[in-house]
């Protein structure tokens, strides 16, 4: 059942924690910075938490302000996304994730979505700022993302690109994977565990935009 516990503490903190501080809140909300989702999304993002667990996140979650239901226009089935409260959130659990990233790894087997490898490139990312514009089409778990590079940052936008230097498909562990150490690029093509269709040195930029990051 949803809970209502709170901390009893007038401190933006502890209220802020009475809000999003349960076990799977945060998480829920970093599924939904990049796209809105339907539950049957979020379950397969999230494969440790019960269908129980997550409906009651959920609605502990819209109650207090920070998802609500939508629509989807393609689809038109229900999905959950941020409201305007709920985004500011965003720039907390981008300082969040680069604090983790010091914190030990957890016990295998650990799962890794797609929309934290992607929170993860954002972060990390510093693409050279003379170079030119650069757009690739990149596939995880099934969801096609449209990953832009230009004017030194990188920018990620749900759903195809209109035009793409390179297409690559793989799951998201495999391209985390790539972006600590490209050199794996042609392991992972010529073992199947990577599918790239276009420019593969466009592939090489921005996996090394990652490894080796233009200063800033």
């Amino acid at each position: 059942m949803p809970t209502s516990r709170s901390y009893r503490d007038s401190c933006g903190v502890a209220r802020a924690l009475d809000v999003v501080g349960e076990r799977w809140a945060l998480l829920v909300v970093r599924e939904l910075l990049l796209v809105p989702q339907r539950f049957s999304e979020l379950r397969r993002c999230l494969p440790n938490v019960s269908s129980n667990l997550l409906a009651d996140r959920l609605r502990e979650l819209e109650h207090n302000g920070v998802i609500r239901r939508g629509t989807a226009p393609a689809e038109g089935q229900q999905v959950y996304e941020l409201t305007e409260w709920g985004r500011k959130l965003e720039p907390i659990l981008h300082a969040l994730g680069s604090w983790g990233t010091d914190a030990p790894q957890p016990p295998l087997p650990a799962s890794l979505s797609a929309t934290s490898v992607l929170i993860f490139l954002l972060d990390a990312a510093r693409p050279d700022p003379a170079a030119p514009p650069m757009t690739c089409r990149l596939e995880l778990d099934g969801r096609v993302w449209t990953v832009r590079l230009a004017s030194g940052r990188v920018e990620v936008q749900p759903g195809e690109p209109a035009t793409a230097a390179v297409s690559l498909r793989t799951e998201p562990t495999t391209f985390s994977a790539l972006l600590a150490d490209p050199a794996k690029l042609e392991t992972a093509c010529a073992d199947g565990s990577v599918t790239v269709v276009g420019d593969l040195s466009a592939i090489g930029r921005l996996l090394h935009a990652v490894s080796d990051p233009w200063p800033v």
